[in-house]
């Protein structure tokens, strides 16, 4: 409902205005959600920041330390192996997770009798449970001669691989299996918009005798820019979090090359001193917040004028 206006100028807010505009109903549908947000995202993220300054185990009334927690996790060494396989792991996942989905979403959309058929195969890992799917593939990562993926390179007459058991192996099959699981839900989102870029481009680009890699990098690409920027830092956070594969797949082995930065909060909160260092805990997810919210900030003002051209 418009405002009336004297002379061109809106007229000051009051609340007879504000009812007469629909306020209460408004405030009646989003109260709800509110309330909901608020009780189960907004109190937990205090409550964590509340903790990450105390001694707590959960049980006995809490001690206000200051800044005790962020000292003992700055000074814990394996604070820094843990930063270390994090990062590897995102690199990892970033060069080999980010461009397959983009890759398998252009095949899918050349192949369009067999698009719907192709969309359900590549969006099945994504359904299969996250633990099945891990036992799964502990199978295939059979270390013996007689493993799934031992046997296949044996016939080319390659291995065996001790797949999780080497410090150099481990972190690149997490990062294989992570990709598969995940690669279907982006490869949806891809089609989705690759659906929404004109033809009419694409007979151009075929009239100046363009191929399909030509098309791929001089119509797709553009055209997808900014699904592209979203899912990449999408995809950085997410790796940043990584904390399934590396639990179930080598808690953190071997000889720590697998422990992640919420490997190491979740062993803080529930580990050998299960309880004791709650504190720890907090802190550490706190740094790990921060540490993410300012990358994305960077991130969204270093690609905001590139996005929107």
């Amino acid at each position: 409902m418009a405002v009336p206006t004297i002379a061109g100028r809106r007229r000051p807010r009051t609340p007879l205005t504000w009812v007469r505009g629909g306020g209460p109903a408004n405030l009646a549908f989003t109260l709800p959600l509110l309330v909901v947000f608020g009780v189960f995202s907004w109190y937990p993220i205090v409550r964590a920041v509340e903790m990450s300054f105390q001694r707590t185990n959960l049980a006995d009334p809490a001690v206000f330390v200051g800044l005790d927690n962020f000292r003992e996790v700055l000074s814990d060494p394996l604070l820094w192996t843990a930063v270390k396989n994090t990062c590897w792991f995102a690199g990892l996942a970033l060069v080999l997770g980010y461009p397959v989905p983009l890759l398998l979403a252009v095949l899918m959309a050349e192949a369009r009798k067999l698009r719907g058929l192709l969309s359900a195969l590549a969006y099945l890992p994504v359904v299969v449970p996250p633990v099945v799917a891990v036992l799964l593939w502990q199978f295939f990562y059979d270390a013996s001669a007689t493993g799934v993926y031992n046997t296949v390179l044996g016939w080319v007459g390659l291995g065996p691989y001790p797949w999780l058991q080497s410090t150099t192996w481990a972190m690149p099959s997490l990062v294989l299996e992570a990709t598969w699981a995940a690669a279907g839900g982006t490869v949806i989102i891809y089609l989705a918009a690759l659906a929404s870029v004109p033809q009419e481009l694409y007979e151009a680009a075929e009239l100046d005798g363009a191929g399909i890699l030509r098309k791929v990098w001089s119509v797709t690409l553009p055209q997808l820019r900014g699904v592209l920027l979203v899912t990449l830092i999408l995809q950085v956070l997410g790796t940043a979090q990584v904390f399934l594969e590396p639990y179930l797949f080598t808690g953190g082995g071997p000889d720590n090359s697998t422990t992640t930065v919420l490997l190491l909060i979740y062993d803080y909160a529930f580990g050998q001193s299960a309880g004791s260092q709650i504190g720890e805990a907090t802190a550490l997810s706190v740094l790990l917040a921060l540490v993410l919210a300012a990358l994305s900030a960077v991130y969204l003002r270093a690609t905001r004028s590139w996005s929107s051209t």
